[in-house]
């Protein structure tokens, strides 16, 4: 049975994409079977993974509606192992039309029951925000993965998003666990970043990844040309950065390599 990650924050520009598709090749590239789901309207994560920003085939919004099977939206991409379940601009109406829907914060999950099987990792790329497709998500997650940008103030943007994952859990997805808050866009030359990272480490609440995301222009380049970046650079220090970040995710953390609950 797969491992279905979220990946989460409802703050912008903080690497939550980037995080989905270079996390879902880097699992590919360790020979897991993975399947990328964009749950983002926005679809940044699809055409990052190669899939053309034309694509009209049944996307999320039929399988979130019901209109297709997940199945048979998935598509392959150039990694034999990774997978994508694309989005597409319609998936912005889905949030109005969800609500009149019964059970509608689980459909997701209902919807994605027939494919987890097939896969060792689902990466589920939200949106920016904490509606009703960020809450199927986490209904649908296992865990949930959560970038955290290396700037002031990092910490204080998730009460938000932390209070969504406790009332999930206590009325949705009680076995919700925190995968990892995970240190994104860090600059080792500013005094600031090696600050903010000190205080995520004391003060988030559950574990970081010892692994940390550098800012990189090689990394900002490589979804215009629709790659992930192992496919991009893979001597890069980002990619270097997301094969290390698949590997604690594969086998866990090494004893005092996280701190938190």
């Amino acid at each position: 049975m797969g491992r279905v990650i979220a990946v989460a924050n409802q703050k912008g520009g903080v690497g939550k994409t980037t995080t989905t598709v270079n996390l879902s090749a880097s699992l590919a590239a360790a020979e897991k079977r993975t399947l990328l789901v964009d749950v983002d309207p926005q679809a940044n994560s699809t055409s990052g993974a190669g899939i053309p920003k034309d694509y009209a085939g049944p996307s999320t919004y039929e399988v979130l509606m019901g209109s297709a099977r997940a199945g048979d939206a998935i598509q392959k991409t150039a990694l034999q192992t990774l997978e994508v379940l694309p989005s597409r601009r319609d998936l912005i109406g889905a949030e109005v039309e969800l609500v009149a829907k019964v059970g509608r914060e689980s459909l997701l999950k209902l919807a994605l029951s027939d494919v987890v099987p097939d896969y060792d990792f689902l990466l589920l790329d939200c949106p920016p925000s904490l509606g009703l497709l960020t809450v199927n998500a986490l209904t649908a997650a296992d865990s949930v993965l959560i970038p955290i940008q290396c700037e002031y103030y990092a910490l204080e943007g998730l009460t938000q998003l932390l209070e969504t994952i406790r009332l999930v859990r206590r009325s949705l997805n009680p076995k919700l666990a925190i995968e990892g808050g995970l240190l994104t866009m860090f600059d080792g030359r500013l005094n600031l970043a090696r600050q903010v990272a000190e205080d995520v480490r004391k003060n988030f609440p559950g574990p970081v990844f010892s692994t940390i995301i550098p800012r990189s222009i090689r990394l900002s380049e490589a979804p215009s040309f629709g790659q992930p970046i192992l496919l991009y650079d893979i001597r890069s220090a980002g990619a270097e950065s997301y094969l290390g970040l698949a590997k604690e995710v594969i086998n866990g953390p090494a004893p005092g390599s996280r701190s938190g609950a």
